[in-house]
């Protein structure tokens, strides 16, 4: 009976194998789709472009007088105004790479900074940060000054230690930024 038995699945498992290969679903290999006709095209004409036109004269008197040197004119001290005191700590890489919670003009988030070379320096992720901090995207440390860069490398905030868990500066179009852990 056991000798009847696995004769009759070994003649099951070869048909269901010979079944299988004569199959016709699955298509020949050499089969190809009907090529393309080609369509007609149009024509395709060229001529000579007219001269440019000549600006148009210009009124001076429609613009107004650039400053003289006596006119007194708004601007950020150099360092974007995150100059740091002069008790401020030296800052490390090692010191900066972290979770950090972001305050930019009163809203909070958080960045990220880790220890991943990138632009500037080392990448930064921002979560959730208003303008112009939520376009971070790395970091570095210069002596005192801790800076944010953008994607292009341009600098985006510069802070300085204000202790060990904290720093203070300003961003580049001058609202106040403060990280802390």
């Amino acid at each position: 009976m056991i000798l009847s038995r696995s004769g009759l699945v070994a003649v099951s498992l070869a048909a269901l194998v010979v079944s299988g290969c004569t199959s016709t679903r699955f298509g020949s290999e050499d089969s190809q789709p009907a090529p393309l006709e080609p369509q007609p095209s149009g024509t395709v004409s060229s001529s000579q472009l007219p001269p440019p036109a000549a600006p148009a004269p210009t009124d001076a008197s429609k613009f107004p007088t650039a400053p003289g040197a006596g006119t007194q004119v708004a601007s950020l001290p150099a360092g974007g105004g995150a100059n740091p005191p002069a008790n401020a700590p030296d800052l490390t890489a090692s010191a900066i790479a972290g979770v950090w919670s972001a305050s930019v003009a009163g809203q909070s988030c958080k960045v990220a900074t880790p220890q991943t070379k990138f632009g500037q320096g080392y990448r930064a992720g921002p979560l959730r940060c208003p303008p112009p901090i939520d376009n971070v995207k790395s970091w570095n440390v210069a002596g005192k000054q801790l800076t944010l860069y953008d994607q292009d490398g341009g600098t985006l905030a510069r802070l300085y230690s204000s202790s060990a868990t904290k720093f203070d500066g300003q961003t580049s179009n001058g609202q106040p930024i403060s990280l802390s852990r």
